[in-house]
Protein backbone atom coordinates (compact mmCIF):
# COMPACT_ATOMS: atom_id res chain seq x y z
CA UNK A 1 0.00 0.00 0.00
CA UNK A 2 1.53 3.51 -1.31
CA UNK A 3 -0.99 5.75 0.55
CA UNK A 4 -0.90 9.08 -1.67
CA UNK A 5 -3.42 12.30 -1.35
CA UNK A 6 -5.32 14.01 -3.50
CA UNK A 7 -8.42 17.31 -3.40
CA UNK A 8 -11.14 16.30 -5.47
CA UNK A 9 -14.53 17.85 -6.43
CA UNK A 10 -18.35 16.77 -6.33
CA UNK A 11 -20.41 18.56 -8.28
CA UNK A 12 -24.69 18.22 -7.39
CA UNK A 13 -25.99 17.95 -10.69
CA UNK A 14 -29.65 18.29 -8.79
CA UNK A 15 -28.39 22.05 -7.55
CA UNK A 16 -26.97 23.15 -10.84
CA UNK A 17 -29.19 26.21 -11.92
CA UNK A 18 -27.39 26.72 -15.25
CA UNK A 19 -26.59 30.64 -14.81
CA UNK A 20 -22.71 30.04 -15.77
CA UNK A 21 -21.57 32.47 -13.06
CA UNK A 22 -18.61 29.79 -12.42
CA UNK A 23 -18.09 29.71 -15.49
CA UNK A 24 -17.84 33.85 -15.98
CA UNK A 25 -15.42 33.79 -13.01
CA UNK A 26 -13.14 31.26 -14.22
CA UNK A 27 -12.83 33.23 -17.54
CA UNK A 28 -11.97 36.40 -15.56
CA UNK A 29 -9.37 34.81 -13.10
CA UNK A 30 -7.75 32.41 -15.71
CA UNK A 31 -8.86 33.12 -19.24
CA UNK A 32 -9.17 37.22 -19.65
CA UNK A 33 -6.27 37.65 -21.96
CA UNK A 34 -5.17 37.08 -25.87
CA UNK A 35 -4.64 33.70 -26.71
CA UNK A 36 -7.22 31.70 -24.86
CA UNK A 37 -9.97 34.01 -25.90
CA UNK A 38 -12.28 30.50 -27.31
CA UNK A 39 -11.05 28.91 -23.69
CA UNK A 40 -13.61 28.14 -20.91
CA UNK A 41 -11.59 26.10 -18.01
CA UNK A 42 -15.00 25.74 -16.67
CA UNK A 43 -17.79 25.47 -18.80
CA UNK A 44 -21.77 24.46 -18.27
CA UNK A 45 -23.45 22.30 -20.87
CA UNK A 46 -26.73 21.40 -21.22
CA UNK A 47 -27.85 17.68 -21.71
CA UNK A 48 -28.37 16.43 -24.08
CA UNK A 49 -26.31 18.26 -26.18
CA UNK A 50 -22.99 18.16 -28.09
CA UNK A 51 -21.05 19.79 -25.84
CA UNK A 52 -17.62 21.83 -25.99
CA UNK A 53 -15.62 21.20 -28.04
CA UNK A 54 -18.15 19.46 -30.50
CA UNK A 55 -19.15 16.56 -29.75
CA UNK A 56 -16.03 15.97 -27.49
CA UNK A 57 -17.25 12.80 -25.93
CA UNK A 58 -16.91 11.01 -29.44
CA UNK A 59 -13.59 9.04 -28.85
CA UNK A 60 -13.64 7.23 -31.97
CA UNK A 61 -12.72 10.68 -33.60
CA UNK A 62 -10.69 12.10 -31.38
CA UNK A 63 -8.87 9.13 -29.96
CA UNK A 64 -8.51 10.24 -26.30
CA UNK A 65 -7.71 9.16 -23.17
CA UNK A 66 -6.86 5.01 -22.80
CA UNK A 67 -7.05 1.86 -24.46
CA UNK A 68 -6.02 -1.62 -23.24
CA UNK A 69 -3.59 -3.37 -25.73
CA UNK A 70 -2.64 -7.20 -24.67
CA UNK A 71 -4.01 -6.01 -21.40
CA UNK A 72 -1.76 -3.00 -21.36
CA UNK A 73 -3.11 0.32 -20.72
CA UNK A 74 -2.07 2.57 -23.81
CA UNK A 75 -2.76 5.78 -25.01
CA UNK A 76 -5.30 6.14 -27.49
CA UNK A 77 -4.16 8.18 -29.76
CA UNK A 78 -1.05 5.33 -30.25
CA UNK A 79 2.09 4.41 -29.23
CA UNK A 80 5.11 6.71 -29.23
CA UNK A 81 5.94 5.97 -33.09
CA UNK A 82 2.03 6.74 -34.12
CA UNK A 83 2.48 9.80 -32.05
CA UNK A 84 5.80 10.99 -33.39
CA UNK A 85 4.07 10.42 -37.21
CA UNK A 86 1.44 12.94 -36.43
CA UNK A 87 3.92 15.76 -34.51
CA UNK A 88 3.45 17.75 -36.71
CA UNK A 89 0.08 17.11 -38.86
CA UNK A 90 -2.55 15.90 -35.64
CA UNK A 91 -5.71 14.27 -36.93
CA UNK A 92 -6.86 14.05 -33.68
CA UNK A 93 -6.99 17.52 -32.75
CA UNK A 94 -9.97 20.39 -32.59
CA UNK A 95 -9.87 22.81 -34.68
CA UNK A 96 -11.37 26.27 -33.39
CA UNK A 97 -14.25 26.04 -35.00
CA UNK A 98 -15.04 22.50 -33.16
CA UNK A 99 -14.93 24.93 -30.34
CA UNK A 100 -16.30 28.23 -31.13
CA UNK A 101 -15.42 31.33 -33.31
CA UNK A 102 -14.94 33.71 -30.35
CA UNK A 103 -16.59 36.96 -31.52
CA UNK A 104 -16.97 40.57 -30.79
CA UNK A 105 -18.47 43.66 -32.28
CA UNK A 106 -17.61 46.33 -34.44
CA UNK A 107 -18.22 48.99 -32.01
CA UNK A 108 -16.69 51.83 -33.65
CA UNK A 109 -19.25 51.55 -36.59
CA UNK A 110 -21.94 52.64 -33.90
CA UNK A 111 -19.47 55.76 -32.13
CA UNK A 112 -17.85 56.67 -35.53
CA UNK A 113 -20.51 56.83 -38.13
CA UNK A 114 -22.13 59.89 -39.57
CA UNK A 115 -25.29 61.22 -38.92
CA UNK A 116 -27.33 60.01 -41.84
CA UNK A 117 -31.09 57.99 -42.17
CA UNK A 118 -29.78 54.33 -41.29
CA UNK A 119 -29.01 53.28 -38.39
CA UNK A 120 -25.43 51.99 -37.86
CA UNK A 121 -25.16 48.17 -36.77
CA UNK A 122 -21.78 46.84 -34.92
CA UNK A 123 -21.26 43.73 -37.04
CA UNK A 124 -19.48 40.73 -35.61
CA UNK A 125 -15.81 40.40 -35.95
CA UNK A 126 -13.70 37.72 -35.06
CA UNK A 127 -11.70 37.86 -32.06
CA UNK A 128 -8.80 36.16 -33.34
CA UNK A 129 -8.52 37.53 -36.49
CA UNK A 130 -10.35 40.67 -36.41
CA UNK A 131 -11.77 39.66 -39.41
CA UNK A 132 -15.81 40.06 -39.70
CA UNK A 133 -17.10 36.71 -38.83
CA UNK A 134 -20.55 34.73 -39.07
CA UNK A 135 -21.73 33.70 -36.06
CA UNK A 136 -22.61 30.03 -36.02
CA UNK A 137 -21.79 28.52 -33.42
CA UNK A 138 -20.62 29.10 -29.51
CA UNK A 139 -20.10 27.38 -26.50
CA UNK A 140 -23.72 27.22 -24.81
CA UNK A 141 -25.25 27.04 -28.24
CA UNK A 142 -27.75 24.60 -26.96
CA UNK A 143 -28.14 26.32 -23.40
CA UNK A 144 -31.32 25.04 -22.06
CA UNK A 145 -32.29 22.68 -25.28
CA UNK A 146 -31.95 25.97 -27.25
CA UNK A 147 -30.67 23.91 -29.90
CA UNK A 148 -32.60 20.90 -29.93
CA UNK A 149 -33.90 18.57 -31.79
CA UNK A 150 -31.97 20.22 -34.61
CA UNK A 151 -28.17 19.55 -32.21
CA UNK A 152 -29.37 17.20 -29.39
CA UNK A 153 -29.68 13.96 -31.74
CA UNK A 154 -25.73 14.31 -32.58
CA UNK A 155 -25.05 13.78 -28.72
CA UNK A 156 -22.54 10.94 -28.97
CA UNK A 157 -24.13 9.56 -25.92
CA UNK A 158 -27.99 9.87 -27.36
CA UNK A 159 -26.42 8.42 -30.48
CA UNK A 160 -25.74 5.49 -28.43
CA UNK A 161 -29.23 5.01 -26.79
CA UNK A 162 -30.94 4.09 -30.36
CA UNK A 163 -32.91 5.48 -32.86
CA UNK A 164 -36.29 5.17 -31.03
CA UNK A 165 -35.56 7.80 -28.16
CA UNK A 166 -33.67 10.18 -29.91
CA UNK A 167 -36.29 12.48 -30.94
CA UNK A 168 -38.52 12.35 -27.83
CA UNK A 169 -35.37 12.88 -25.33
CA UNK A 170 -35.15 16.62 -25.09
CA UNK A 171 -38.96 16.29 -24.03
CA UNK A 172 -38.03 14.04 -21.38
CA UNK A 173 -35.29 14.81 -19.91
CA UNK A 174 -32.47 18.28 -19.80
CA UNK A 175 -29.85 18.96 -16.76
CA UNK A 176 -27.23 21.36 -16.73
CA UNK A 177 -23.55 19.79 -16.48
CA UNK A 178 -20.85 21.97 -15.31
CA UNK A 179 -16.94 20.51 -16.40
CA UNK A 180 -13.69 21.57 -15.27
CA UNK A 181 -10.33 19.53 -16.01
CA UNK A 182 -10.79 16.10 -14.48
CA UNK A 183 -7.12 16.08 -12.24
CA UNK A 184 -7.10 12.26 -13.32
CA UNK A 185 -5.05 9.62 -10.89
CA UNK A 186 -4.45 7.93 -14.67
CA UNK A 187 -3.86 11.51 -16.81
CA UNK A 188 -3.69 10.26 -20.25
CA UNK A 189 -2.69 14.19 -21.24
CA UNK A 190 0.45 13.66 -19.44
CA UNK A 191 1.25 10.59 -21.16
CA UNK A 192 1.03 12.01 -24.46
CA UNK A 193 3.32 15.55 -23.76
CA UNK A 194 6.59 14.92 -25.44
CA UNK A 195 8.09 17.12 -23.38
CA UNK A 196 7.12 16.21 -20.23
CA UNK A 197 5.73 19.53 -19.48
CA UNK A 198 2.59 18.62 -18.21
CA UNK A 199 2.66 16.57 -14.50
CA UNK A 200 0.68 15.63 -11.93
CA UNK A 201 1.68 17.16 -8.09
CA UNK A 202 2.36 14.86 -6.09
CA UNK A 203 0.83 16.37 -2.98
CA UNK A 204 -2.54 17.65 -4.40
CA UNK A 205 -2.96 15.45 -7.19
CA UNK A 206 -3.22 18.66 -9.37
CA UNK A 207 -2.71 18.69 -12.84
CA UNK A 208 -0.51 21.15 -14.22
CA UNK A 209 1.49 22.69 -17.40
CA UNK A 210 4.78 24.23 -16.85
CA UNK A 211 4.75 26.63 -19.22
CA UNK A 212 8.53 26.42 -19.31
CA UNK A 213 9.30 22.97 -20.64
CA UNK A 214 5.77 22.93 -22.91
CA UNK A 215 6.77 23.26 -26.52
CA UNK A 216 3.31 23.32 -27.97
CA UNK A 217 3.29 20.17 -29.46
CA UNK A 218 -0.74 19.70 -28.29
CA UNK A 219 -0.33 16.58 -28.00
CA UNK A 220 -2.01 16.83 -24.69
CA UNK A 221 -4.90 18.28 -26.36
CA UNK A 222 -5.48 15.24 -28.40
CA UNK A 223 -4.43 12.91 -25.52
CA UNK A 224 -7.28 14.26 -22.89
CA UNK A 225 -10.44 12.66 -23.53
CA UNK A 226 -12.47 15.51 -22.16
CA UNK A 227 -10.90 17.71 -23.72
CA UNK A 228 -10.28 20.27 -21.18
CA UNK A 229 -6.39 21.41 -22.33
CA UNK A 230 -6.13 24.74 -24.52
CA UNK A 231 -3.76 25.84 -26.96
CA UNK A 232 -2.59 29.48 -26.55
CA UNK A 233 -2.19 30.58 -29.99
CA UNK A 234 -0.27 33.83 -29.01
CA UNK A 235 2.26 32.23 -26.04
CA UNK A 236 2.42 28.62 -28.09
CA UNK A 237 1.84 26.91 -25.08
CA UNK A 238 -0.62 24.90 -23.54
CA UNK A 239 -2.97 25.87 -20.68
CA UNK A 240 -5.69 24.32 -18.69
CA UNK A 241 -7.44 24.30 -15.70
CA UNK A 242 -5.46 24.59 -12.46
CA UNK A 243 -7.87 23.76 -9.84
CA UNK A 244 -7.33 27.52 -8.63
CA UNK A 245 -4.09 25.75 -6.41
CA UNK A 246 -2.86 29.39 -5.43
CA UNK A 247 -6.37 29.85 -3.43
CA UNK A 248 -5.68 25.81 -2.62
CA UNK A 249 -2.73 26.61 -0.84
CA UNK A 250 -4.05 28.81 1.78
CA UNK A 251 -7.40 26.82 2.59
CA UNK A 252 -9.76 28.71 0.25
CA UNK A 253 -11.82 26.60 -2.14
CA UNK A 254 -11.63 27.13 -6.27
CA UNK A 255 -13.35 30.13 -7.72
CA UNK A 256 -15.96 28.00 -9.73
CA UNK A 257 -16.94 26.83 -6.34
CA UNK A 258 -16.92 29.95 -4.05
CA UNK A 259 -18.86 31.84 -6.90
CA UNK A 260 -21.37 28.76 -7.54
CA UNK A 261 -25.01 30.31 -6.80
CA UNK A 262 -26.29 27.19 -6.33
CA UNK A 263 -23.74 25.86 -3.80
CA UNK A 264 -23.54 22.36 -5.54
CA UNK A 265 -19.73 21.98 -5.29
CA UNK A 266 -17.80 20.17 -2.67
CA UNK A 267 -14.12 20.13 -2.46
CA UNK A 268 -12.24 17.71 -0.18
CA UNK A 269 -9.54 15.35 0.47
CA UNK A 270 -9.46 11.61 -0.52
CA UNK A 271 -6.88 9.10 0.45
CA UNK A 272 -6.05 6.21 -2.31
CA UNK A 273 -3.39 3.38 -3.01
CA UNK A 274 -1.45 4.98 -5.88
CA UNK A 275 0.25 1.15 -6.15
CA UNK A 276 -3.21 -0.11 -7.20
CA UNK A 277 -4.38 3.02 -9.48
CA UNK A 278 -2.77 1.00 -13.10
CA UNK A 279 -4.07 -2.35 -11.81
CA UNK A 280 -7.73 -0.26 -11.74
CA UNK A 281 -7.59 1.73 -15.14
CA UNK A 282 -6.48 -1.75 -16.54
CA UNK A 283 -10.24 -3.79 -15.54
CA UNK A 284 -11.09 -5.39 -19.10
CA UNK A 285 -14.95 -4.72 -18.51
CA UNK A 286 -15.64 -0.93 -18.70
CA UNK A 287 -18.71 -1.33 -16.54
CA UNK A 288 -16.63 -2.16 -13.61
CA UNK A 289 -14.38 0.65 -14.10
CA UNK A 290 -16.12 2.59 -11.33
CA UNK A 291 -16.27 0.25 -8.86
CA UNK A 292 -12.29 -0.26 -9.56
CA UNK A 293 -11.63 3.15 -8.57
CA UNK A 294 -13.68 2.96 -5.56
CA UNK A 295 -11.38 0.37 -4.90
CA UNK A 296 -8.67 2.36 -5.01
CA UNK A 297 -9.73 4.99 -2.04
CA UNK A 298 -9.06 4.16 1.33
CA UNK A 299 -10.91 4.67 4.55
CA UNK A 300 -9.48 7.78 6.28
CA UNK A 301 -10.74 6.18 9.60
CA UNK A 302 -8.79 2.85 9.28
CA UNK A 303 -5.88 2.70 11.64
CA UNK A 304 -3.75 0.86 9.09
CA UNK A 305 -4.36 3.36 6.63
CA UNK A 306 -3.79 6.38 8.76
CA UNK A 307 -0.37 4.40 9.71
CA UNK A 308 1.06 3.97 6.12
CA UNK A 309 -0.26 7.83 5.57
CA UNK A 310 1.90 8.80 8.20
CA UNK A 311 4.91 6.84 6.97
CA UNK A 312 4.21 8.17 3.35
CA UNK A 313 4.79 11.72 4.39
CA UNK A 314 1.26 12.86 4.58
CA UNK A 315 0.66 15.94 6.89
CA UNK A 316 -1.85 15.43 9.67
CA UNK A 317 -4.10 17.91 8.61
CA UNK A 318 -4.52 16.26 5.13
CA UNK A 319 -5.54 13.17 7.42
CA UNK A 320 -7.77 15.19 9.23
CA UNK A 321 -9.75 16.65 6.51
CA UNK A 322 -9.65 13.47 4.92
CA UNK A 323 -11.67 12.25 7.67
CA UNK A 324 -14.11 15.42 7.50
CA UNK A 325 -13.87 15.48 3.72
CA UNK A 326 -17.30 15.70 1.73
CA UNK A 327 -15.98 14.47 -1.33
CA UNK A 328 -15.26 11.24 0.68
CA UNK A 329 -18.98 11.07 2.53
CA UNK A 330 -20.48 11.18 -1.18
CA UNK A 331 -18.50 8.74 -2.75
CA UNK A 332 -17.63 6.17 -0.68
CA UNK A 333 -19.94 6.49 2.18
CA UNK A 334 -23.67 7.12 1.02
CA UNK A 335 -21.81 6.41 -2.59
CA UNK A 336 -24.38 8.96 -4.79
CA UNK A 337 -21.28 10.62 -6.65
CA UNK A 338 -20.25 9.31 -9.74
CA UNK A 339 -17.48 9.77 -12.47
CA UNK A 340 -17.52 11.10 -15.60
CA UNK A 341 -16.84 8.64 -18.28
CA UNK A 342 -14.62 6.15 -16.65
CA UNK A 343 -14.44 4.09 -19.71
CA UNK A 344 -12.07 6.95 -20.53
CA UNK A 345 -9.92 4.40 -18.18
CA UNK A 346 -8.55 8.03 -16.88
CA UNK A 347 -9.63 7.69 -13.35
CA UNK A 348 -11.37 11.07 -13.01
CA UNK A 349 -11.27 13.14 -9.87
CA UNK A 350 -14.12 15.20 -10.45
CA UNK A 351 -17.52 13.33 -10.18
CA UNK A 352 -21.44 14.03 -9.66
CA UNK A 353 -24.15 13.54 -7.85
CA UNK A 354 -26.86 12.39 -10.80
CA UNK A 355 -30.29 14.66 -11.10
CA UNK A 356 -33.26 13.51 -9.64
CA UNK A 357 -35.42 16.89 -9.80
CA UNK A 358 -36.63 16.24 -13.37
CA UNK A 359 -37.70 12.47 -12.40
CA UNK A 360 -40.13 14.01 -9.67
CA UNK A 361 -41.45 16.35 -11.83
CA UNK A 362 -42.64 13.72 -14.70
CA UNK A 363 -43.88 11.45 -12.14
CA UNK A 364 -46.09 14.56 -10.39
CA UNK A 365 -47.25 15.33 -13.85
CA UNK A 366 -48.90 11.78 -13.94
CA UNK A 367 -51.06 13.05 -10.78
CA UNK A 368 -49.18 10.90 -8.44
CA UNK A 369 -47.05 12.04 -5.49
CA UNK A 370 -43.74 12.69 -7.13
CA UNK A 371 -42.10 12.69 -3.13
CA UNK A 372 -43.41 9.30 -2.01
CA UNK A 373 -40.30 6.92 -1.98
CA UNK A 374 -42.39 4.05 -3.32
CA UNK A 375 -43.52 6.02 -6.46
CA UNK A 376 -40.20 7.40 -6.80
CA UNK A 377 -38.50 3.67 -6.88
CA UNK A 378 -41.39 2.73 -9.34
CA UNK A 379 -40.56 5.71 -11.54
CA UNK A 380 -37.26 5.48 -11.66
CA UNK A 381 -37.34 1.95 -12.96
CA UNK A 382 -39.63 2.44 -15.37
CA UNK A 383 -37.98 5.71 -16.88
CA UNK A 384 -37.11 4.75 -20.32
CA UNK A 385 -34.44 7.86 -21.35
CA UNK A 386 -32.63 9.03 -18.31
CA UNK A 387 -31.91 5.92 -16.45
CA UNK A 388 -29.98 5.15 -19.89
CA UNK A 389 -28.37 8.54 -20.26
CA UNK A 390 -26.90 8.71 -17.19
CA UNK A 391 -25.44 5.29 -17.02
CA UNK A 392 -23.91 6.32 -20.89
CA UNK A 393 -22.49 9.12 -18.75
CA UNK A 394 -21.37 8.07 -15.67
CA UNK A 395 -21.00 3.98 -15.34
CA UNK A 396 -20.06 3.20 -18.99
CA UNK A 397 -23.81 2.01 -19.25
CA UNK A 398 -24.14 0.22 -16.46
CA UNK A 399 -27.45 1.36 -15.22
CA UNK A 400 -27.00 -0.40 -11.59
CA UNK A 401 -24.78 2.39 -9.82
CA UNK A 402 -26.86 5.05 -11.26
CA UNK A 403 -30.23 3.46 -10.21
CA UNK A 404 -28.74 3.03 -6.79
CA UNK A 405 -27.83 6.67 -6.43
CA UNK A 406 -31.14 7.60 -7.62
CA UNK A 407 -33.14 5.48 -5.18
CA UNK A 408 -31.25 6.51 -2.09
CA UNK A 409 -31.20 10.42 -2.90
CA UNK A 410 -35.27 9.40 -3.70
CA UNK A 411 -35.52 8.00 -0.35
CA UNK A 412 -33.52 10.90 1.50
CA UNK A 413 -36.29 13.28 -0.09
CA UNK A 414 -39.20 11.19 0.90
CA UNK A 415 -37.81 10.87 4.39
CA UNK A 416 -37.21 14.14 5.41
CA UNK A 417 -40.56 15.45 3.71
CA UNK A 418 -42.60 13.30 6.93
CA UNK A 419 -39.30 14.83 8.80
CA UNK A 420 -40.42 18.41 8.03
CA UNK A 421 -44.05 17.70 8.32
CA UNK A 422 -43.66 16.09 11.45
CA UNK A 423 -44.94 12.94 10.55
CA UNK A 424 -43.40 9.48 11.03
CA UNK A 425 -41.19 8.40 8.76
CA UNK A 426 -40.75 5.12 6.96
CA UNK A 427 -38.23 3.13 8.22
CA UNK A 428 -38.70 0.72 4.85
CA UNK A 429 -37.96 3.35 2.78
CA UNK A 430 -34.22 3.92 3.68
CA UNK A 431 -33.80 0.07 4.57
CA UNK A 432 -34.49 -0.47 0.82
CA UNK A 433 -31.40 1.30 -0.18
CA UNK A 434 -28.97 0.00 2.47
CA UNK A 435 -29.34 3.01 5.05
CA UNK A 436 -30.88 4.08 8.05
CA UNK A 437 -32.52 7.23 9.55
CA UNK A 438 -29.29 8.60 10.90
CA UNK A 439 -27.66 7.96 7.39
CA UNK A 440 -30.27 9.26 5.18
CA UNK A 441 -29.96 12.50 7.62
CA UNK A 442 -26.24 12.80 7.35
CA UNK A 443 -26.47 13.18 3.14
CA UNK A 444 -29.44 15.55 3.17
CA UNK A 445 -27.66 18.14 5.57
CA UNK A 446 -24.40 17.45 3.58
CA UNK A 447 -26.37 17.66 0.03
CA UNK A 448 -29.05 20.67 1.09
CA UNK A 449 -27.71 22.64 4.21
CA UNK A 450 -24.28 22.11 4.18
CA UNK A 451 -22.58 24.81 5.86
CA UNK A 452 -19.38 26.53 4.00
CA UNK A 453 -16.49 24.73 6.26
CA UNK A 454 -18.58 21.87 5.38
CA UNK A 455 -18.74 21.43 1.70
CA UNK A 456 -14.89 23.02 1.52
CA UNK A 457 -12.57 21.24 4.05
CA UNK A 458 -9.35 22.22 2.23
CA UNK A 459 -6.30 21.37 4.46
CA UNK A 460 -3.95 24.23 5.60
CA UNK A 461 -0.85 22.88 6.49
CA UNK A 462 0.49 24.27 3.33
CA UNK A 463 -0.03 27.83 4.20
CA UNK A 464 3.78 28.66 5.60
CA UNK A 465 5.16 26.35 2.22
CA UNK A 466 2.60 28.31 -0.56
CA UNK A 467 5.50 29.93 -2.35
CA UNK A 468 7.86 26.89 -2.33
CA UNK A 469 5.03 24.68 -3.59
CA UNK A 470 5.63 26.65 -6.68
CA UNK A 471 8.63 24.44 -7.30
CA UNK A 472 7.84 21.28 -6.65
CA UNK A 473 9.40 19.24 -9.13
CA UNK A 474 7.10 16.22 -9.30
CA UNK A 475 7.10 15.92 -12.85
CA UNK A 476 4.64 12.92 -14.19
CA UNK A 477 6.34 11.82 -17.00
CA UNK A 478 4.31 8.66 -18.34
CA UNK A 479 5.40 6.59 -20.98
CA UNK A 480 3.52 5.89 -23.63
CA UNK A 481 2.93 2.02 -22.59
CA UNK A 482 1.43 3.35 -19.29
CA UNK A 483 4.31 3.42 -17.07
CA UNK A 484 6.99 6.28 -16.51
CA UNK A 485 8.85 7.57 -18.95
CA UNK A 486 12.02 5.83 -17.51
CA UNK A 487 10.09 2.42 -17.82
CA UNK A 488 9.28 1.96 -14.12
CA UNK A 489 5.14 1.94 -13.24
CA UNK A 490 5.67 4.47 -10.81
CA UNK A 491 3.25 7.48 -12.05
CA UNK A 492 5.57 9.96 -10.30
CA UNK A 493 8.94 10.83 -11.24
CA UNK A 494 11.56 12.62 -8.74
CA UNK A 495 14.13 14.38 -9.90
CA UNK A 496 16.96 12.50 -7.80
CA UNK A 497 15.13 8.91 -8.61
CA UNK A 498 14.13 8.81 -4.82
CA UNK A 499 10.70 9.19 -3.55
CA UNK A 500 11.22 11.63 -0.80
CA UNK A 501 9.73 11.23 2.99
CA UNK A 502 7.95 14.46 3.07
CA UNK A 503 4.60 15.58 1.34
CA UNK A 504 5.95 18.51 0.64
CA UNK A 505 9.32 18.29 -0.66
CA UNK A 506 11.65 21.65 -1.35
CA UNK A 507 12.86 20.33 -3.98
CA UNK A 508 13.44 22.59 -7.70
CA UNK A 509 12.98 21.50 -11.27
CA UNK A 510 15.34 20.75 -13.35
CA UNK A 511 16.09 23.60 -16.19
CA UNK A 512 14.42 22.04 -19.16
Amino acid sequence: MRVMAQLAMVMNLDKCIGCHTCSVTCKQTWTNRGGVEYAWFNNVETKPGQGYPRRYEDQGRWRGGWTLRHGRLVPAAGGRVRRLLSLFANPGMPHLDDYYQPWTYDYRTLTDAPLGDDTPVARPVSAVTGAPAEVTWGPNWEDSLGGAPEHAAADPVVQRLGREVRFEYEQAFMFYLPRICEHCLNPSCVASCPSGAMYKRSEDGIVLVDQDRCRGWRMCVSGCPYKKVYFNHKTGKAEKCTFCYPRLEVGQPTVCAETCVGRLRYIGVLLYDADRVGEAASTKDEQRLYQAQLGVFLDPHDPAVVREAQRAGIPHDWITAARRSPVHELICRHRVALPLHPEYRTMPMVWYVPPLSPVVDALAGTGFDGEDSGNLFGAIDTLRIPLDYLAGLFTAGDPEPVRMALRRLAAMRSHMRAVNLGEPPDPAGPARVGMDAGSVEAMYRLLAVAKYEDRYVIPTAAVGDAHDLEGIATTCAVGGDGGAADGSTDLFVWRDGERPAGLFPTLRREAP
